[in-house]
């Protein structure tokens, strides 16, 4: 997927005013990114790409699942900024980070979104009941599920981009927590997936 096809493709997932705002915190992510390393410097030319449509991706995966989206390791902020701006319903990022945290609140405060709200704090740490949990390209997911469990239903939905995934160890690991699964394509990268999760 190319920039300019990533941009077409969020406009027509999104509506006008999400647009703006997505296209307003894109331009904040390149300006901090001189200052901190919120995304790596290899993907500041396909932010669009790499980062805004990987991470309105999941939407679609979340349907049917209500409730509060809890977003572990927010980073520089994708998935959790994105989902926040494009979703109703309440987003709790965590990320155990003070710059990136500072960053993020200062984006929250620009863009008006009164349905987010970011954590200094590792996720152990955090108590949120979530309707659906998201972690992008942190931890192994046995870690994740360990770590967060008590902010985990039994209806939560798990959405966990990752690259190759081995799914024999995938099935035991959800098996052991009584969860069943399936792994979805990523749309922006043929080698990656994504893991859903929830209970059986």
């Amino acid at each position: 997927m190319t920039e300019d096809e990533a941009i077409a493709w969020t406009r027509e997932h999104v509506d006008a005013g999400s647009f703006e705002r997505i296209e307003a915190f894109v331009a904040m992510v390149a300006a901090e990114n001189e200052r901190q390393n919120l995304i790596s410097p290899a993907s500041v030319d396909a932010v669009w790409s790499r980062h805004v449509v990987d991470s309105l991706q999941l939407l679609p995966l979340a349907k049917g699942a209500a409730g509060t989206w809890l977003d572990i390791g927010t980073g520089g902020g994708f998935p959790g900024m994105i989902v926040a701006i494009a979703r109703p319903g309440m987003t709790v990022m965590v990320e155990p980070r003070r710059k990136r945290v500072e960053f993020l609140q200062s984006a929250i405060d620009r863009l008006a979104l009164d349905r987010a709200e970011v954590r200094l704090a590792k996720v152990e740490r955090v108590t949120v009941t979530a309707g659906i949990i998201s972690a992008r390209a942190v931890a192994s997911i046995e870690n994740l599920l360990r770590a967060a469990r008590h902010c985990a239903t039994t209806s939560t939905r798990w959405l966990l981009p990752r690259g190759s995934v081995d799914r024999d160890e995938l099935a035991r690991t959800a098996a052991q927590h009584g969860l069943m699964f399936h792994v979805e394509q990523s749309l922006t990268q043929a080698e990656s997936s994504i893991v859903v999760l929830e209970a059986r």
